[in-house]
């Protein structure tokens, strides 16, 4: 089986511009391929994770990836599955971003010996000149056919800036210029870049005359169709100081059965074989499954060492509930305690279990809090200081969030 039929048995691929010449060249590992990343925050998260393992899969099948980090078009912001426009970033916080992505990104890729590019498309986007880009560039789009173009649909109700609608122009042409610069001839990305990816294809054909491919790579939705990757504290980010590595595990240890073997294809290296195996597996066995899915993806985020510890934790934690050693943590001080204790509203929030007070008041009133193991189901609780006398308590949201609070 080649790399371009696993993807295919692994459910990755969506929609591709010619399925004969892109099989071939990945296969032959003849591809030199990039997908984009705009640095919209400091770490990368998990919807960014299947792109990482695409790359990683088809280098280690000979092809060579570059990752384009978006410092330039992270200055306009893409407007696709958007209902309102991005906040503006200041270049400081862009390169910020930008350093941060390049050392996760050197978990999935191999940078070494030419294997592989990292590049910054505001290299070449913040040094064009406007009249000359309307001359060279703009000629080659159609505005109406732009219109049409799915990643511009939602905003167009609300009001679609100009600024935006530049967005599919400066994608198309970092395909262009990849093309010219590095022999890029393929772009990957998520399945709603599709009408930007096409962009780049027909702005190479008009300009270049040449051929270049686009594959889109479905987006990790769940089974009721709503992408995956977030919590009701937020997105789910692949940097332990963001997202701890026990949280991370939990997080894929408590996916919906319907998802595991999904996810166990799309996100994992494990055979296919392997995951065949574990999709046969009923009632609670399916448990197994989620700890295999878990512990693999934290591996290959945090490392082997983390991934261990995190097992260990939640075992424990599911087990007896004694072991807190590895149990995700927040050191509290002397001066967010008034009057001798806590609020619990605040010490969910300081513990960041939740993303706003009115979300506590609802987990609260719906029985949802406990701590140490004694239910609170009053929004007016004060933990008393005493509490703390061991060194620490340990809060529990709903049945398999936990988290230790430490004096």
């Amino acid at each position: 089986m080649g790399v371009y039929e696993e993807l295919v048995a692994r459910g990755l691929i969506a929609q591709v511009t010619d399925e004969q010449e892109i099989r071939e060249l990945v296969n032959s590992g003849k591809a030199v391929f990039y997908i984009g990343f705009d640095p919209t925050a400091d770490s990368l998260h998990v919807g960014h994770f299947m792109a990482l393992c695409l790359m990683k899969r088809l280098q280690m099948a000979g092809n060579k990836p570059i990752a384009l980090i978006g410092g330039g078009t992270a200055m306009i912001g893409d407007p696709s599955g958007r209902t309102d426009m991005r906040q503006m970033m200041t270049t400081e916080t862009i390169q910020h971003n930008v350093d941060c992505f390049k050392k996760q990104m050197s978990k999935f890729i191999d940078f070494s010996d030419d294997k592989a590019m990292l590049v910054n498309n505001a290299d070449w986007l913040l040094d064009l000149n406007y009249v000359e880009l309307l001359r060279e560039v703009g000629a080659c789009f159609s505005v109406n056919r732009m219109l049409t173009a799915e990643c511009y649909k939602q905003r167009m109700e609300r009001g679609l800036s100009f600024l935006e609608f530049n967005y599919m122009i400066m994608q198309s042409y970092d395909f262009y210029a990849l093309y010219q610069r590095y022999g890029c001839n393929m772009q990957f990305g998520g399945d709603d870049q599709w009408s930007n990816m096409l962009g780049g294809t027909e702005l190479i054909r008009r300009k270049l005359g040449k051929d270049a491919y686009a594959m889109t790579i479905n987006l990790l939705l769940n089974s009721e169709g709503k992408k995956m990757g977030k919590t009701q504290s937020g997105a789910v980010w692949l940097s332990a100081e963001k997202t701890s590595p026990y949280d991370f595990y939990q997080y894929w240890r408590n996916v919906d059965d319907a998802d595991v073997v999904k996810c166990l294809k799309m996100l994992t290296f494990l055979p296919l074989d392997e995951i065949e195996k574990l999709a046969q597996l009923e009632g609670s066995e399916i448990n197994k499954a989620k700890e295999i899915l878990a512990y693999e993806l934290t591996k290959m985020i945090h490392g082997a060492d983390e991934a261990d510890k995190a097992q260990e934790a939640a075992r424990a934690l599911f087990g007896s509930k004694t072991d807190t050693d590895n149990m995700p943590s927040t050191v509290l001080s002397d001066d967010d305690f008034t009057d001798g204790g806590i609020m619990i509203l605040e010490l969910l929030s300081k513990c960041k279990l939740i993303p706003s007070n009115k979300e506590g008041r609802r987990l609260i009133q719906q029985g949802g809090i406990s701590v140490d193991d004694e239910k609170v189901t009053d929004v007016q609780t004060k933990i008393d200081k005493a509490a703390f006398d061991k060194g620490y308590v340990v809060v529990k949201k709903g049945k398999k969030t936990f988290h230790k609070a430490t004096l």
